[in-house]
């Protein structure tokens, strides 16, 4: 389907469900931008909007204790609100007391309720796109722990929310929290194969070339989704952990145990949903090289690098790993982007989309499920399976 159809399908004033207004959190402005010029495109090729912009400037200021509050500086009267929020942005700063403080996920969190608060329930319906889901990392609970992730969903379905949009969930199952409101969870495959073909022209993909290896259980259906619409195998790791002792709040890694084929001379990808430390892909990188694997590419949904680059800098230079790949959907930094192994890809196109299709009430579930674009993108490259 060409855009100027799809434009007309997505911004056809007879099926949506209210005027779009799109507010974007401190934080997203870089993100928010892209989307809303995709946006402001179909919109005007469609000739149903006349705007420069669907954002709506907000600001989320703080008293010198330390106080905040959410303020929305024009209306949003019966308004299809699209809120975008980054939990994991460092790089956001406020004032406490003299001192400056990183926001903290709690922070942006607490501003993305100020904003809604300050909608007053004049929208029509409010929607919250939040890549990098608040508490997500915390997804079961063992003994005497709290669930972050789940009663923030519950707060925000009690305040209003709709509709709550993330990406690669580190367990999509804690939708189960809000089993009345609408939960995506979104897997950008699509764009990180497109990223691989364009920054890897070389790359052949079939079974003789190519493996795809999770690198533990809990990844085993993001990667298996790769091995499968690529026709390749796939292999993974599964850890070995103590668990009499508990290290930087998790029961520190003994071991990576490899369960799979054979990967001497392919070139291997590695799928997960967050670069934290690194040390388990880096790991995993270092005994697939003793396996005699050629390249190896990690991809992870959040690249946020807790510890730093230095460790993947001398693992590239060492020939450990030769690309990383990773989302503009939280925070990287400008020494990150500078890094000759680090690939971005970019998802604001797959945003707008998705913001689009639920402001006018369509199916997303071509836009979720990505196979038939990834089939017409290896049929481009000419590297279609042969099975298919």
């Amino acid at each position: 389907m060409v855009m100027e159809s799809k434009s007309k399908i997505l911004f056809n004033p007879q099926t949506r469900v209210a005027p779009l207004g799109f507010i974007a959190m401190n934080g997203t402005q870089e993100l928010a931008a892209k989307i809303d010029k995709y946006l402001v495109s179909w919109g005007t090729q469609a000739g149903t909007d006349n705007v420069d912009s669907y954002l709506i400037d907000v600001g989320c200021p703080r008293f010198a204790s330390g106080d905040g509050k959410g303020i929305i500086k024009s209306t949003v009267r019966g308004k299809d609100l699209f809120i975008i929020v980054d939990t994991g942005n460092y790089n956001c700063t406020y004032t406490m007391f003299g001192k400056e403080n990183a926001m903290s996920p709690d922070d942006h969190y607490q501003d993305l309720k100020r904003i809604i608060q300050a909608a007053g329930g004049k929208a029509n319906r409010i929607n919250v796109i939040m890549p990098m889901l608040y508490g997500g990392r915390q997804h079961r609970r063992s003994y005497r722990e709290s669930l972050d992730c789940a009663v923030a969903l519950q707060e925000l379905e009690a305040m209003g929310v709709s509709n709550i949009v993330t990406f690669d969930a580190h367990d999509p199952r804690v939708q189960n929290a809000v089993p009345l409101m609408g939960f995506d969870n979104i897997i950008p495959s699509y764009q990180v194969l497109k990223s691989i073909f364009k920054n890897v022209p070389d790359i052949i993909i079939d079974k003789d070339h190519f493996m795809v290896i999770s690198p533990d259980e809990g990844a085993i259906n993001r990667n298996m989704y790769y091995a499968s619409v690529l026709g390749v195998n796939l292999g993974m790791f599964y850890k070995r952990r103590d668990y009499s002792t508990i290290v930087n709040g998790r029961n520190p890694i003994v071991a990576h145990e490899y369960l799979g084929n054979s990967v001497e001379g392919k070139d291997v990808f590695i799928a997960d949903d967050i670069i934290s430390s690194g040390e388990s892909m880096l790991d995993i990188a270092v005994e697939l090289k003793k396996r005699n694997a050629k390249r190896i590419f990690a991809y992870a949904t959040y690249a946020i690098f807790t510890n730093g680059l230095d460790t993947f800098d001398k693992a590239y230079k060492e020939g450990k790993i030769d690309g990383v790949f990773g989302t503009n959907l939280t925070y990287r930094t400008p020494e990150l982007l500078s890094r000759p192994w680090f690939n971005e890809v970019d998802v604001s196109k797959y945003i707008a989309y998705f913001i689009a299709s639920l402001n006018h009430d369509l199916s997303i579930s071509e836009i979720i499920d990505p196979s038939v674009k990834i089939h017409s993108l290896l049929e481009a490259h000419g590297q279609l399976p042969k099975n298919q």
